[in-house]
């Protein structure tokens, strides 16, 4: 069965919203390295309409004299969910909509390896409310931003499970989680 693993930068009041302006400082080898290790082990992306629109508006004309990852982000597998789009036109992007507890269980029983989720903080939401989020990793930057969206939200209570901790010498925290399987009728 695929796992599905989303991966975020975060500051320490837990600010995920536009990181472009405020992560950059923290960026190193380590950090690449860790951004790297998801790819490495993902055949597919899944994200939500807003991400996909920003990325499918940005990323196409890119290559990897641009950018290190453009050519991953264009040929991977991409899974866009969405209750709203009709289609998806960027390459290898599938729409994913109906059901979304069905339809991601039934992506997750499809062969293959790790679909990577960056960002797309509704989705993973969801996808930790319905038990279909297999790990999340954050790059928890030494850092308050003090403003912009939070990756969680009042009233969503998620037992999980810390399975890696690494702090870079930039003093970013570098956290892997696992959510921690309830039996029926626990909270």
């Amino acid at each position: 069965m695929r796992r599905i693993v989303a991966s975020f930068f975060m500051s320490l009041d837990g600010v995920v919203e536009s990181p472009d302006q405020w992560h950059f400082p923290y960026f190193s080898d380590e950090m690449g390295a860790a951004v790297g290790a998801l790819m490495t082990e993902s055949d597919a992306m899944m994200m939500g309409r807003v991400m996909y629109e920003a990325w499918a508006a940005y990323w196409p004309g890119k290559t990897d004299a641009d950018d290190p990852f453009a050519g991953f982000i264009n040929n991977v597998r991409k899974y866009v969910v969405s209750s709203t789009l009709d289609t998806v036109e960027w390459q290898n992007s599938t729409l994913v909509n109906g059901d979304f507890a069905e339809e991601i269980t039934k992506l997750k029983q499809q062969p293959g390896r790790t679909i990577g989720i960056s960002g797309s903080t509704n989705l993973v939401r969801s996808l930790l409310r319905h038990n279909l989020l297999d790990e999340l990793r954050l790059l928890v930057h030494p850092l308050v931003v003090g403003k912009g969206q939070r990756l969680f939200e009042d009233g969503l209570e998620i037992p999980m499970k810390l399975t890696s901790s690494q702090t870079f010498s930039t003093g970013v925290l570098s956290l892997a989680y696992q959510p921690v399987a309830l039996e029926p009728g626990e909270k």
